[in-house]
C-alpha cells in the first residue's frame, strides 16, 4: 500500500465513520451498528472505496487489546475474586454447554473430530467488543444482568488461551485429550509468568518515567506497558487481547491508574471503531448471494442455540427471567477469537478455506446482529415489567464507597484538606502529578494516585463525574484556572473549591466557574493578624468578630468585582468609533 493509497482510505474511513455513526446514535441504535453499516458500505463488498480490509483488521485488532486493558485495569483484583463464582459458574457452563451442543450438530453434519472442536468452542465465544461497548454506552455495566454478561465475557477471554494452544497441538497430530491437558498447563505457566514480571517490573518502569514529569513519555510507557505484554502473549501463542487483560490487572491497585487510563482511552476509542468497521468490510456479500438460504439458516440457528443456552444457564444461576433474556440475547452472537481461531485452524490445515470464508461470514454477521438483538432484549424486558430478584447474581460484588470528593493537588493544602475529610468519614480521591509524593502519602494512608490532575480526562478517570465536589488545590495559577474552565464544562453542576493566589486570582476563578474560591494570603493575613491581636489582649470574641467583618469586606469586593464584570458596558457601542 503506497502513502497516497494509505491516507485515502484513513480519510475514506474517517469521513464514513464521522457520517454514520451520528445518525445511528440519534436514532438510538447505537454506534457499534453505525461503525458496522459504514464499513460495510466503504469496503470492498459495497462500494469498493477500500479493498485491503485484512491489513486494517490487523491494525484495528489493537482496539480489542486497549478495550481489554482497559477492563483489566478497572476490574480490582478483590472484586475478581467476589465475581469467582459467577466467573467460573455461569462463564465455564455457557462456554462448555455451547461447545458441546455445537460440536455435535458440526459433526452431524460430516466433518472431522478436530474440526468439530474448533468449530464448537470458536461459535461458543461472544464478542467481548460488541458486548462491553453496548453495556458502557447505556451505562449497565454494573446492573445485575450487565455484572451477569460481563462475567461471562471474562471467562471466554481466559478460555481463548487454552483454545490457541489447543489449535496448535491439534495441528501436531496431538491426541484431543492430552492437547486439552497441554494447552491448560501451557496457559497457566504462560500466565504465572507474566504476572510474575509485570509485579516487579511495570509500577517501577512507571515510577521512574514518571520522575522524568514528561507526560508524553508517560504515555509512550504506558502504551509499551500494553503492546509489550500482549507481544510476549502472542509470542508464546497466547492471546494477546488477554495479555493487556492481565496488564490491566497488573495495573489495578497501582496509584498510576488513573494517569494510565487517561492516556489509553483516545487509543481505545479510535481503534475499537476502527475494529467494528473492519467487521463491516469482512461481510462478503458476494457469498451471501451464492448461499443466502444456506448462511441465513446458520446465522438464525447459531443465535437460537446460544440464545436458548445462555437463557436456561442464566435462569438455572439466579438471574430474573428479565435479565435472563437480556444476557441471552446480548452474547446471542460469536466473537471476534473465531476470526482468530479458524485463521489459525486453516493455516494449520485442518480447516477447508471455503469453510473458513463460510464461518468467517456467519460469525459478521452475527455480530452485526447483536445491537438489533440488544434493543429486542431490552422492549421484551420492559414490556414484560418483570420485577428483578432481589437476589441476583453478581449482588455480592465488592460495595466500593464511591468518592464524594475529588482533591486535584496533593501538597500541603491538599494533604491537610484531605486529613480533614478522613476524620470526617468523607470519601475522597487525590491526584498528584509529583510521583514521590504521591508514594510518601499513600505510605502514610492517603487515598491519592499519579496524575496531573489539571487534565479532565485524568478527573473522568478517578470519578469526577460521579462526585459531589471538587477541591483544587494547585499553587499553579494558569492551571488552576484552565482546570475550573474545563471541569465547569464538563460538569455544569458540580461544585468547585478553589485554591486562589490573590483577590485577582479569586476574581477569575468566579468568572471561570468557581463556586468558592479562598484566598491564601488573605487567610496567611488573618491568622497572623490573630495572632497579634491576641498578644495585645484582645478578647476572643472580638478578635473573631473582627477577622469576620474582615473576610466579609474582602470577599464582598471580590463579588462586586465579578459582578461589574458581567454588567453591560453603556459604552460598549461606541466602542468602534
Amino acid at each position: 500500500m503506497n502513502q497516497a493509497h494509505y491516507i485515502g482510505d484513513i480519510l475514506i474511513i474517517l469521513t464514513a465513520a464521522v457520517l454514520a455513526v451520528p445518525v445511528f446514535n440519534r436514532l438510538g441504535l447505537g454506534s457499534v451498528l453505525g461503525y458496522l453499516i459504514a464499513g460495510a458500505l466503504i469496503g470492498p463488498w459495497g462500494f469498493g472505496f477500500i479493498d485491503e480490509v485484512q491489513q486494517i483488521r490487523h491494525i484495528a485488532e489493537f482496539g480489542v487489546i486497549f478495550l481489554l486493558f482497559i477492563i483489566g485495569i478497572e476490574l480490582k483484583p478483590a472484586r475478581l475474586w467476589v465475581m469467582r463464582r459467577a466467573v467460573f459458574g455461569l462463564g465455564l457452563a455457557q462456554v462448555v454447554v455451547t461447545a458441546v451442543v455445537i460440536i455435535g450438530a458440526v459433526w452431524s453434519l460430516g466433518l472431522g473430530n478436530k474440526t468439530a472442536v474448533i468449530v464448537g468452542f470458536a461459535l461458543a465465544l461472544s464478542s467481548t467488543a460488541f458486548g462491553l461497548q453496548i453495556l458502557t454506552e447505556k451505562g449497565e455495566l454494573g446492573t445485575p444482568y450487565g455484572r451477569a454478561a460481563f462475567a461471562i465475557l471474562l471467562l471466554q477471554d481466559l478460555a481463548v488461551v487454552p483454545l490457541l494452544a489447543l489449535v496448535s497441538l491439534l495441528a501436531q497430530d496431538t491426541a484431543l485429550l492430552e492437547g486439552i491437558e497441554y494447552a491448560v498447563l501451557d496457559a497457566v505457566l504462560v500466565l504465572a509468568a507474566v504476572i510474575l514480571i509485570g509485579r516487579y517490573l511495570v509500577t517501577p518502569l512507571l515510577h521512574h518515567v514518571a520522575t522524568s514529569h514528561n507526560s508524553e513519555v508517560f504515555t509512550a510507557a504506558a502504551v509499551l506497558v500494553v503492546l509489550g505484554t500482549a507481544w510476549l502473549m502472542e509470542k508464546v501463542g497466547m492471546s494477546m487481547a488477554l495479555g493487556a487483560f492481565v496488564a490491566g490487572l497488573l495495573l489495578a491497585e497501582s496509584h498510576f491508574r488513573h494517569q494510565v487510563i487517561a492516556d489509553i482511552q483516545p487509543f481505545r476509542g479510535v481503534l475499537l471503531g476502527l475494529f467494528f468497521m473492519s467487521v463491516g468490510m469482512a461481510i462478503n456479500i458476494g457469498l451471501l448471494k451464492d448461499q443466502g438460504l444456506v448462511i441465513a439458516g446458520l446465522v438464525v440457528a447459531l443465535l437460537t442455540i446460544k440464545a436458548s443456552l445462555l437463557l436456561s444457564i442464566c435462569k438455572l444461576g439466579g438471574l430474573s427471567f428479565g435479565n435472563s433474556v437480556r444476557v441471552a440475547l446480548l452474547l446471542s452472537q460469536s466473537g471476534e477469537f473465531a476470526f482468530v481461531l479458524f485463521g489459525l485452524a486453516t493455516v494449520s490445515g485442518f480447516m477447508a478455506g471455503e469453510l473458513f470464508q463460510l464461518l468467517t461470514l456467519v460469525v459478521a454477521l452475527t455480530m452485526a446482529a447483536t445491537p438489533l438483538m440488544a434493543f429486542v432484549a431490552e422492549r421484551i424486558d420492559r414490556r414484560l415489567s418483570i420485577q428483578k430478584h432481589p437476589h441476583d447474581v453478581l449482588h455480592t460484588e465488592e460495595s466500593e464507597s464511591k468518592p464524594k470528593v475529588i482533591i486535584a493537588g496533593f501538597g500541603r493544602v491538599g494533604r491537610r484538606v484531605a486529613r480533614i475529610l478522613g476524620r470526617g468519614g468523607i470519601p475522597y480521591v487525590g491526584l498528584d502529578s509529583n510521583p514521590e509524593r504521591v508514594s510518601v502519602a499513600r505510605a502514610q494512608g492517603y487515598n491519592v494516585f499519579f496524575g496531573d490532575a489539571s487534565r479532565l480526562d485524568v478527573l473522568r478517570a478517578a470519578g469526577c463525574g460521579e462526585s459531589v465536589l471538587l477541591v483544587i488545590t494547585l499553587d499553579q495559577v494558569q492551571a488552576t484556572e484552565r482546570l475550573v474552565h474545563t471541569a465547569r464544562q464538563f460538569q455544569p453542576n458540580i461544585p468547585i473549591y478553589a485554591r486562589a493566589r490573590d483577590s485577582e486570582h479569586c476574581d477569575r476563578l468566579n468568572k471561570a466557574g468557581a463556586t468558592t474560591t479562598i484566598s491564601e494570603t488573605l487567610e496567611a493575613s488573618l491568622q497572623l493578624g490573630a495572632s497579634v491581636l491576641q498578644k495585645t489582649g484582645l478578647p476572643t470574641d472580638e478578635i473573631e468578630s473582627l477577622l469576620q467583618d474582615f473576610r466579609g469586606e474582602y470577599y464582598a469586593h471580590v463579588k462586586a468585582n465579578l459582578d461589574n464584570a458581567d454588567a453591560p458596558n453603556p459604552n460598549h457601542s461606541q466602542s468602534g468609533r
